[in-house]
């Protein structure tokens, strides 16, 4: 199983930008085969960023999808609108669509089963607020967002699943958990997974970290056992920056 970094772009790049910066990021680290590399430009750069990395082993995801297949849902795009320009990911549950846009846990999991049901790979996104960690509440609230997450899901389907850890506290504000509270939540998530639905069936799903991933954290959060990747934010607007995390230096302890 290979680590899994993936750069969400956010609301970030105008097309011209977008194909731009999929160049570099290919020109650095797109015949790296022993990572698995996704990045998730806008919906209106998608078409494009897709042609820019052809050839190359990066792979294309959404930062978000609707639940239905078509019809009357103004705005809103669906999985096989994605899957037609070569989208293999879709991000689902990012804190900002539950926070600034009330995506409900239910919501999350309709998104994730459509994306599965169109041959996508959803990235499931958990991770407690501030409040709740000093409350105690971390673990209990995790569980709550991957149990309600991933209802519906049997068997093998929990290997095309990856999910992020993100503390809602670490995105986007430079604060970043200690490899060793991501660790703990980690091997929290796998455990649960094992419980669920096997070791065998969930011993391939993926737990990758998000929140204020940057070059100079990479390498210790990479150390820790349990953590299978990364999904990087404002990092990953930058080639450098993000080929660096690529690029990360330790092994596993």
């Amino acid at each position: 199983m290979i680590p899994f970094i993936a750069g969400n772009w956010k609301m970030h790049m105008t097309n011209e930008e977008g194909v731009a910066l999929a160049r570099r990021v290919r020109d650095l680290v797109g015949e790296n085969r022993d990572v698995e590399i996704v990045i998730a430009p806008p919906f209106t750069s998608l078409s494009d960023v897709k042609r820019a990395i052809e050839g190359s082993t990066i792979r294309l995801a959404a930062q978000n999808v609707f639940w239905e297949r078509e019809g009357a849902f103004t705005g809103e795009i669906s999985p096989p609108m994605l899957k037609a320009i070569g989208c293999e990911y879709v991000i689902v549950g990012h804190s900002e669509r539950r926070r600034i846009f009330g995506e409900s846990d239910e919501d999350v999991n309709r998104k994730l089963i459509a994306t599965l049901k169109e041959g996508m790979r959803p990235i499931l996104c958990v991770g407690e607020t501030i409040e709740e960690r000093r409350a105690g509440k971390t673990l209990e609230v995790v569980r709550r967002q991957v149990d309600k997450g991933l209802q519906g899901i049997h068997g093998r389907e929990i290997k095309d699943v990856i999910i992020a850890y993100e503390p809602v506290w670490a995105i986007g504000t430079g604060e970043t958990a200690t490899p060793e509270q991501a660790e703990e939540v980690h091997c929290s998530i796998k455990e649960w997974l094992f419980e669920g639905f096997g070791f065998e069936e969930a011993k391939d799903c993926r737990v990758i970290y998000g929140g204020s991933v940057k070059p100079e954290n990479i390498d210790a959060l990479m150390a820790e056992s349990n953590i299978d990747g990364a999904l990087v934010g404002g990092a990953s607007l930058k080639a450098e920056s993000f080929a660096r995390i690529v690029n990360f230096r330790h092994t596993k302890t």
